[in-house]
């Protein structure tokens, strides 16, 4: 059975666990290797051509539909929250409603670096869909660090995600060594140069790693969040669920760390970060009459 780049794919000794895409496809010491790229997961792997298997059509279809039934179910559960922050903001600004005060808000900007076009597409679609501002830009994860001063500069994000693939590798090295990961050291140094420019953990929060990263690694390096505590695999959404909290959440608050994890799809064991004041500022007066015109 032939396999070509683009295809679904399972890998027949892990049962078939993860949808992945094939990136390529290359000898390797007289063996043809594939490199797949997780549908929904953010992992990067390599794997011997014999061991894949396609996914037809209908499975296909299927995991999509178990994958987009839990993306529904952290996005109600995330507006939910973001509809009580709302409602004490809103008592907070009309002095408990006493007054007919009209007031904008203004969530934090966001930048999200990703590593794969794909994702990115995804991610800037739950966005959008939220109402998050954010600018996306596809990056590959090894360019990152060298990129990372100028688009600062130029964007100017209240919030910085720094993601794409990454994998842990036993054969490479222990849990603890950084150069065993795919790219949690590219991730690393990009999250040094942004604290190089913004080093205070408020005025730049930063979102950064993929499936498996290496989290304390990425933590010390200066990120307010991080994954994966448990070396597991990410959704490829969690990112944005996690920055979206802090985007709306008034920069009055502190965001407990668990009031963020607990709406993600991934939960504690792959994302986890230090205690954050949200960055949504809140003005007046907002003149309805002038966003009519």
């Amino acid at each position: 059975m032939r396999i070509n780049p683009k295809e679904f794919v399972g890998r027949i000794s892990y049962n078939c666990d993860i949808m992945f895409r094939v990136i390529d496809i290359k000898e390797q010491q007289g063996e043809k290797m594939a490199i797949l790229y997780g549908e929904d997961f953010r992992l990067i792997a390599d794997a011997p051509y014999e061991d894949l298997i396609p996914f037809n059509h209908s499975e296909r279809n299927k995991i999509a539909k178990e994958f987009r039934t839990l993306e529904e179910q952290s996005f109600k559960l995330f507006r939910q929250d973001i509809h009580l922050i709302n409602q004490k903001q809103e008592y907070i600004v009309t002095d408990g409603y006493s007054n007919p005060f009209n007031y904008f808000q203004l969530p934090g900007r966001v930048l999200h670096l990703d590593g794969d076009p794909e994702y990115l597409k995804k991610c800037l679609e739950l966005y959008k869909r939220i109402g998050v501002p954010v600018t996306g830009i596809h990056c590959n994860e090894k360019e990152m660090p060298n990129k990372i001063d100028y688009l600062i500069d130029y964007y100017r994000p209240n919030i910085l995600v720094i993601t794409g693939h990454d994998a842990y590798s036993k054969a490479k090295g222990k849990m603890t060594d950084l150069n065993a990961y795919r790219h949690s050291k590219h991730f690393v140094q990009t999250v040094i140069a942004a604290r190089k420019k913004i080093p205070h953990l408020d005025q730049l929060v930063i979102f950064a790693g993929a499936c498996q990263s290496h989290f304390e690694s990425l933590i010390q390096a200066g990120a307010n969040f991080a994954s994966s505590p448990s070396r597991v695999n990410i959704h490829a959404l969690d990112p944005v669920y996690i920055v979206a909290k802090i985007s709306f959440t008034p920069f009055m608050d502190r965001v407990n760390v668990w009031d963020v994890l607990r709406n993600t799809l991934t939960g504690e064991k792959g994302l986890g970060g230090i205690e954050t004041k949200g960055v949504l500022r809140t003005g007046m007066p907002f003149n309805m009459e002038q966003k009519e015109n």
